[in-house]
């Protein structure tokens, strides 16, 4: 028996409310898990109110298990540019605090340079400067159980509804698409 799992790899990126972005990559073909948490900060093993607060240095992330036979690093950093606003520095629309800051975490050189690549190319179709940080992951904290899945799980909440929703739909018709 042939076990797959053992050829996946991790990105780990931060772009608003992690609830966004798990709904977002979770359509993705190839991604095989998306786990909502915290990275890019000091504070260890903090808590959602504690990264609310704004004092530990961490951001909403999500880190994504996938499969690279089947979807590259770079597209999924190609679909981070269209899930969020990198322009904008610690907000996506309603959310604002440095939690919810635009954030590529690496975990290797060449995820360094794919996305700084990818960052320049992505430059060229915004009129202000992307502001999203790349810095090297240190460690990723996973989110309290409630927050995972939660679009998934809560798909008519308010937030869900009014926020989430809208940019599902809109991916969705992408990805429907045909690809040129």
């Amino acid at each position: 028996m042939n076990d797959s799992t053992n050829h996946l790899e991790a990105a780990t990126l931060g772009g608003g409310c992690f609830w966004c972005t798990e709904a977002i990559y979770q359509m993705l073909p190839g991604v095989k898990s998306v786990a909502s948490g915290y990275a890019g900060g000091t504070e260890e093993n903090p808590t959602y109110k504690e990264v609310c607060a704004g004092n530990t240095g961490h951001a909403e992330v999500i880190q994504i298990r996938y499969d690279p036979k089947v979807v590259s690093y770079e597209k999924l950093i190609e679909t981070f540019w269209e899930a969020h606003d990198p322009t904008t520095l610690n907000r996506q629309g309603a959310d604002h605090g440095t939690q919810y800051r635009s954030i590529i975490l690496y975990s290797t050189e060449a995820q360094k340079a794919a996305a700084e690549k990818s960052k320049a190319e992505a430059q060229k179709h915004f009129r202000q400067p992307i502001v999203t940080e790349i810095v090297p992951l240190k460690k990723f904290y996973p989110a309290e159980d409630y927050h995972q899945d939660y679009y998934r799980d809560n798909p008519n909440q308010p937030y869900c509804r009014a926020v989430i929703r809208p940019k599902v739909e809109k991916f969705e018709k992408k990805l429907k698409a045909p690809q040129h």
